[in-house]
């Protein structure tokens, strides 16, 4: 299968990743299960370059996690939720990450876990993710996203209905 070899090639390639995790563990996890396949082709297809990562969270739970270097081509010029989208009269993004997350099943990555993934690799140079909102913020129109410049990462604020052609979202795929 195509996309397996892409999957263990990658895996392969970027060792650090996912340190004392073997290809045999992931295969075993992705064999019989076309859903979570059907996910991972789907982040592929979009431009993510889904690897298996260590974010936190339960040890014996895998991550794939979107690896490109800048955020997925595919899902860019997005608004942050599907109310956003509503809300906007004028010149309407063709979605919202957080609607295209939920269609293609994956979860948004939190701040906490945007900063984990940029302490595997530097993503995200010329580009910005948008990261799920705490809904506090989220209330108040307010939406976060982060980038990495000048060697840091950084979380920034934007209003909920704005989009820009380079920024979109990073998605995780816990199995």
């Amino acid at each position: 299968m195509e996309l397996l070899d892409t999957l263990k090639r990658r895996f392969e390639t970027h060792m650090p990743r996912h340190k004392g995790v073997a290809w045999a563990q992931v295969l075993a996890r992705l064999e019989g299960r076309p859903a979570v396949l059907e996910v991972l082709r789907e982040m592929e297809a979009t431009g993510g370059e889904p690897d298996v990562v260590a974010l936190g969270g339960e040890p014996k739970s895998l991550v794939f996690c979107d690896c490109a270097a800048e955020t997925p081509a595919g899902r860019r010029s997005l608004c942050y939720d599907e109310a956003a989208l509503a809300a906007r009269k004028d010149n309407k993004p063709p979605g919202s990450a957080v609607g295209m997350a939920e269609a293609m099943g994956v979860e948004l990555l939190t701040e906490v876990q945007y900063r984990a993934l940029q302490a595997l690799g530097e993503f995200d140079l010329k580009t910005s993710s948008w990261v799920l909102t705490p809904p506090g913020v989220r209330a108040l129109g307010g939406a976060l996203f982060c980038d990495r410049r000048y060697g840091q990462v950084f979380t920034y604020h934007n209003g909920v209905q704005s989009y820009y052609a380079v920024r979109g979202f990073r998605g995780a795929l816990r199995i």
